[in-house]
Parts: structure tokens; sequence; C-alpha cells
């Protein structure tokens, strides 16, 4: 997240929202003030700490302690990554390169129910009381005030790209959000159906759900198997009922998320 911002966003003059973005702007405005401008880091401290009282309130001091942590780290980033011009010329690719690399940052950090402090941290109180919208969904609408300060300071032309950077910055985000919850569900129908169970259950450690079924063309009951495992897992899947079974009829489909034993543990 830092690269993305010292190297893309600050010599390119687009605020693509949250503090750092704001920080931008500030810092444009005072280099007439102080010799730099005032630094992108030190204004990310200063507008945390009214950030992090708000946040305490709503949502107790435990759930600052990630968030202490991943701003502490951003902050220090921010200090060590040079505001280095990469003199790309192409805003637009600037925006791509930008939101890419800032969506992988802010997708991995959200995937562990942290943050890193600013608009993050607001996103994620309003995401209690919001649950139907993602986080990052919210970050565009809490992030849309400072892109306009962005187009004040700036200029519309770099308001559109750094919009341009959010869109990209939120998709890719959110893609890592869901990528990793993915899993795959696997429905078996065999006769041997006792045999496939147990050599998921020992061989893969997965747990298997019978359930009653009527073929309806033959008019017989069947029991067909239910089981939701990894993606790396589906093939053993496959493997097992074939091998046991080889006239098995398997079906694959995706998971979007599973919450439950061996998958994703539920945290209010």
């Amino acid at each position: 997240m830092a690269v993305s911002v010292n190297v893309i966003y600050e010599p390119m003059g687009l605020v693509t929202g949250g503090v750092s973005g704001l920080a931008i702007a500030v810092k444009s405005l005072t280099e007439g003030l102080m010799p730099g401008g005032f630094p992108i880091w030190l204004f990310t401290i200063v507008s945390n700490i009214f950030l992090f009282i708000f946040s305490a309130r709503k949502k107790g001091f435990k759930f600052l302690l990630p968030t202490v942590f991943g701003t502490a780290v951003f902050i220090l980033a921010l200090m060590a990554v040079p505001i280095y011009d990469l003199g790309i010329d192409d805003y637009l690719l600037g925006a791509i390169l930008g939101g890419v690399i800032g969506g992988i940052g802010i997708g991995f950090v959200f995937s562990e129910q942290a943050s890193t402090g600013g608009t993050d941290l607001l996103a994620n109180v309003i995401h209690m009381t919001k649950r139907h919208i993602s986080i990052p969904q919210i970050l565009n609408f809490v992030d849309g005030f400072v892109i306009f300060i962005g187009a004040i300071v700036f200029g519309l032309g770099h308001a559109l790209y750094a919009t341009i950077a959010v869109f990209i910055t939120s998709k890719v985000s959110d893609g890592i959000l869901e990528g990793l919850k993915f899993a795959k569900m696997a429905y078996v129908i065999s006769d041997r159906y006792k045999e496939i169970a147990d050599a998921i259950m020992n061989q893969i450690g997965r747990g298997v759900t019978g359930v009653n079924a009527t073929g309806m063309y033959s008019d017989k009951d069947k029991k067909m198997l239910f089981c939701v495992v990894s993606k790396k897992e589906i093939i053993k899947i496959i493997e097992i009922a074939k091998k046991i079974d080889v006239n098995s009829f398997v079906i694959i489909s995706d998971v979007r998320e599973v919450m439950g034993e061996g998958f994703i543990e539920y945290r209010q």
C-alpha cells in the first residue's frame, strides 16, 4: 500500500481517497508553507488519532489491537519507501498499476479482519451495521469525498484517473477476500456410497453427509453424498469416487463462502 502511495499516487497527483489520499492533497497545498510540504506519514499519524478514539467507542479496544499494528506498519512503510517518480506519463497505466498494488495490500489486510487505520478503519465500523455491503464497497463511498478534494487541488482529469484506481483497488481487494473463502462442493451418487464416504473421511479428513434421494428414472431410493472441500482437495474426491465405483455420478460446483469447522471461523 505504501508503494502505491509513494511511488505512483503522490508523484502523479492522484488522490485516490483515504487518509493517505487526503495527505497527498494536504502535502501539495502546504508546499509553499514548508519545504516539501506536510509529510504524508505525519498527516496519517495525526488523522488516525481521532479515528482510533471514535472506533474504540464503537468496537472496543480489542478490535483496535490488530488495527494499531497494521497502522503502525503502514506508517513505517510510508516513512521507509521513498517518494520516487517512475516517470509514467500515461495516467491510465498509473491508475491501473496503483490500483492493483494497493488492492492486493488492502485485500490481505481485510482478510485478517484488520485495518491500516484511516478510512479503512471507518469502513470497518460502518460495516457493522451494513453487513450486506462489503468493506471495499463502503470505502468507495467514504473515499468519494476525498477524491472530490483531490479534484479541487489537482484538477478534474486527475480525479477521474483516481476514480479508476479506486475502482480497480476495490475489485482486486474484493477478489482476494472472496477468493480466500472459495471452496468446492461435491455430490456423489453411487450404490457403494458407504465405501466412498469412509474413504473420504479417512483419506481426506473431511465430513460427509448422506442425503436420501430417489432416482426418478429407476424409481429406486439412493443415498447421495454431500461434501464441501477446498479447491485442492476436490481432485481427491473425484479420484476416490471413481476408484471405488467407476460408474459413480459426481457433481462439482463452486461454493462462495463456507463457515464452520475446517474452513472459516465466524467472528462477530
